[in-house]
Order: structure tokens, then sequence, then C-alpha cells
């Protein structure tokens, strides 16, 4: 909910009442989520957990704080309690200021956006307190003893709403908050669960930004090929189409057991390819695919203040490395990968389905898939779907169709998880927050129309009081990063819109 992507990224936004003036009587706090959302297929999503968890973390002067938030907030007979982190900065905070709450996603909290990013720019103006909640599941966040199928019962988006609730509620009590305004911001799925926090408990909260939020639940996504097919071309014609030769080749090597020995030299393979179903074949095509996606999805985006690595690879790059090779799109290829290898100090590409599923069935909070990959993958079995599919004609890659995404609902989690399972929690979601047909109020949607991810969010106003920004020529969660003299004129009014709506829900 992200194509590639997990790496860590977290929300920004805000605006809100008492703009710059601290004397004024009301108080407003603000809700930013964290932005991430992670490709709902298994293979690459491992990959980048672990980069990562490696990489995206940085060095911060932010101290780690903890809630006493309840295991089940729907089950008034269960007492259990469990710590979860959160980070606070008041560096800008003016008593009677907006208070701004992060709201953590699908990984763990990157305490970098308490020091960086848009929103601070907003605390600055309107001398708020910086709050970031943690989702449960994530990080350092533990409510469990493991991470066993059982225990991901209490994982979904549900109870992390009700987290964020219990969160304000007692927060705001403790600090003499009680009267101040809401907004909540978030990016990805964070965004889509600032936009349900604000349809589930607006009288907790006023207004809600939900930056590149795909609030449409779907099992099948193969839009999202679609959109990075599109967003190749926005750079070159032939690029996409250089793309589908090599993928195509590297499919029709596959089919001959004899090369699977220079394949596995020509991508650098942790391990010798051994395709004994279309499981293997598609970890390995998906894996290569997945160079693309990622670059797609955060192309130029303004990351590196995370400590995320690759930042300077763009588009224009792996096009370029592509046309280079213009006279073998597979060699292209292997350059392309090549690249990434080098980019993120790897010295092989794990693209293993057998070993992708020995690390998921780990349970352990100290297993290789703990770093969220796991977890991720488990709400996208129960609650969301989003498989970014090979089955639509109109995209460049191919190997890894519906039924490869859900086999990995069933080989990790159990039988129980199946295609009608899976098809049920998506219908359950869609009714449950409304999907593109969200009914609320003072929620905004920005997104940017290079990102895969905007085919489900909201990028047509629905009424006055749900507007909808998309941003020509940018990416996932653009619009929350910080400022730069590059960014283009759109991003840059869109950041000032979005402020200026808040101004005016909120009287200012």
């Amino acid at each position: 909910f992200c194509h590639m992507t997990k790496s860590i990224i977290t929300w920004l936004l805000g605006s809100d009442s008492c703009w710059g003036n601290a004397s004024m009587s009301c108080r407003i706090v603000f809700v930013v989520a964290s932005c991430l959302l992670v490709s709902a297929s298994g293979i690459r999503v491992s990959q980048l957990f672990r980069l990562q968890k490696a990489f995206s973390l940085s060095p911060s002067i932010v101290e780690d704080q903890w809630f006493v938030q309840k295991l089940d907030h729907f089950n008034g007979a269960d007492s259990r309690t469990w710590k979860q982190r959160y980070f606070m900065n008041d560096t800008h905070y003016v008593p009677g200021g907006p208070i701004f709450l992060m709201i953590g996603g699908e990984g763990p909290a990157n305490p970098a956006w308490m020091q960086y990013g848009t929103w601070l720019t907003y605390a600055e103006k309107m001398h708020s307190l910086c709050l970031l909640l943690e989702h449960r599941f994530y990080g350092k966040s533990h409510p469990t003893e493991d991470l066993s199928t059982e225990n991901l019962r209490y994982l979904n988006s549900e109870q992390a709403l009700a987290d964020l609730a219990h969160f304000q509620t007692i927060m705001a009590e403790k600090m003499n908050l009680t009267a101040n305004k809401w907004v909540a911001f978030g990016g990805s799925y964070p965004g889509s669960l600032a936009a349900w926090y604000r349809l589930k408990y607006p009288h907790l909260v006023h207004a809600a930004v939900a930056s590149s939020a795909p609030v449409h639940a779907v099992v099948n996504f193969p839009e999202y090929l679609e959109v990075v097919r599109h967003s190749l071309e926005t750079y070159s014609s032939e690029c996409p189409v250089l793309v589908q030769n090599a993928s195509d080749t590297v499919m029709d090597l596959l089919k001959d057991p004899k090369n699977y020995e220079k394949l596995s030299k020509d991508f650098n393979l942790c391990e010798v390819l051994d395709i004994d179903s279309d499981m293997d074949s598609g970890a390995f095509l998906e894996a290569l695919a997945g160079n693309f996606m990622n670059v797609v999805q955060y192309n130029e985006d303004n990351r590196a203040f995370e400590g995320v690595l690759g930042t300077n690879i763009t588009i224009k790059v792996l096009c370029d490395l592509m046309a280079a090779s213009k006279n073998s799109p597979y060699s292209g290829y292997i350059a392309v990968s090549n690249l990434m290898l080098a980019t993120f100090g790897l010295k092989c590409l794990d693209a293993s389905y057998k070993k992708f599923l020995e690390d998921m069935t780990n349970v352990s909070w100290d297993g290789p898939a703990a770093g969220g990959e796991r977890q991720w993958i488990y709400q996208t079995c129960t609650e969301f779907g989003f498989y970014q599919s090979t089955d639509s004609p109109n995209q460049p890659f191919t190997g890894f169709p519906l039924k490869y995404h859900l086999q990995q609902c069933l080989d990790v989690y159990g039988a129980e998880f199946d295609f009608i399972t899976v098809t049920n929690a998506v219908q359950q979601t869609n009714e449950n927050y409304g999907g593109y047909s969200i009914k609320s109020s003072r929620i905004v949607f920005p997104n940017g129309n290079i990102d895969p991810w905007h085919f489900l969010g909201i990028t047509k106003q629905i009424s006055e009081e749900l507007p909808a920004v998309l941003i020509k020529g940018v990416a996932h969660c653009a619009n929350m990063y910080p400022a730069r003299p590059e960014d283009l004129p759109q991003l840059v009014s869109a950041r000032e819109y979005i402020g200026q709506l808040l101004q005016k829900w909120l009287e200012i």
C-alpha cells in the first residue's frame, strides 16, 4: 500500500486553528501518520524491510517513550495491556498551541521525523507539540510475546485506530489538552488511517490530511504495474518497451533448466536458481521487477533525511541504463539489478521463495521477517489485498499473477487464508470504511500522479468538504517531505493549498 517499499517513512504536514497565534484560547492537535506502504508481495517486501532495517533508521537524539495500551479494545473483559512506543518534540511548543500526532505505519517509527519534515515547518509557525505514535506490532511496539498467527489476530486497522483514540484521550487528560482540536495526518497506509480516524472518531478528530492514501481495498491490483508503465513512459516511450522485452527474455530463459546457472550468474543471485514451481519463478521475476517498481513509487522524493539509500536513482537513471543497452534489453536489466545491489551494499540478490518462506514462518520478534514483512503481508491477507499482479496486458512484466500472491497467504499463515477469506476480508474493509465512496467531512486527499498507489486513492473531489489534490509529476507522499529549492511549482502550491484548507476548516 507503496509498491515496493518498505523504506520507512512517516508523515507530516499540518496547519490548524490559531495559526501563528498562541495567545488565542483555542488549541489544535494534528495527527500525522507515517508514510509507508510496502509492496503486498513477499519477496521484494522482505528484502526492502531488511534494507530499511539496516539503513533507514537515522541516529536520533529523540528518546523512546512508552504508553500503556490496551491489547483488545473491543473486548471489555480483556484487561491485558502492553507498552506502545511514541516520540515527543516540544521544541516549538507554546502552551495553547496545537499538538501534532504522527501515526506510525507498517514498519518501525522513524525518529528522524521528529527533527525533519514539512510538519515541523508548520509546528514552528503554530507553536506545536509534536508526537509520533508507533503502530502496534511494528518497530518496538510488541503487544504479544511473538508473531504467531494466533497473536496476529490483534493486528488490524480497527485496533490501530482504537490505539490512536485511547492514546489521544489519555494524553490529552494527562497534559491538559482536552480542549484541543485534533487534525490527523498520514501518508500511504497511515494516510488511510488518518482518513478513517476522522471517519470513525469524529468527536476526537476535527480534520485530516490523507496523503497517498489507498482508501479502496482490492484483492487484485494489476493497475499498479499499469501506472508503473505509464510513469516510465513519461520519461521515454521506449523505456517500458525495453523493460518488457527484457522481462520476456528472462521468462523464456526460465523455461529451460539449462539456463538456471546463467541466470543466477548474470543477476548475481545468492543461490543458484532452483525452480520447482511457479512460486519459485515468480519470486525471481518479481525481485527483478521490483527494481523498477520501487524507483517509480518514490521517484525523486526527498527522503534522504531518513537515512534512505538510493534516493538518487530515478526513473531517468533506470531508463537511461536500459537505453544504453538498447540492442540487448536483457543486458540493461542486468545493469539495473547490479546498480541496485551496489547502491544498497548487497553482495547478492536473494530471490529464493524457499528462503522467503523460511524467514516468514519464523514467529520470533528476533526473526528475519519481524521488521515488518510478516506483519504487513498478514494485513494484506486479512484486510487489504493490494496484490500488484501481472494480470494486465498493459504493463511490462510477467510471472507473478494474482494466484502467486494468494498462495503466499496460504503458505505463510495457513490453509484458512484462502481466496474466499481474502476476498471477504477486502469486501469487509470497504464496507467498514467506504472505499472510494467515503462519507465524512474535512479530509483532504493529496496524491502524486507518478505514484502507482494513486489509483486506489481519492483523486477527484467528492464534495467541498472532501477535496482531492492530484499533484502532477510527483510520487508517493511527496507533499510530506521537507521542502527544497528544486520542488515542482505544483508541489509547492499543493502544500500551501493544504495549509489554507486547514486554516479555513479551523476558522483561523
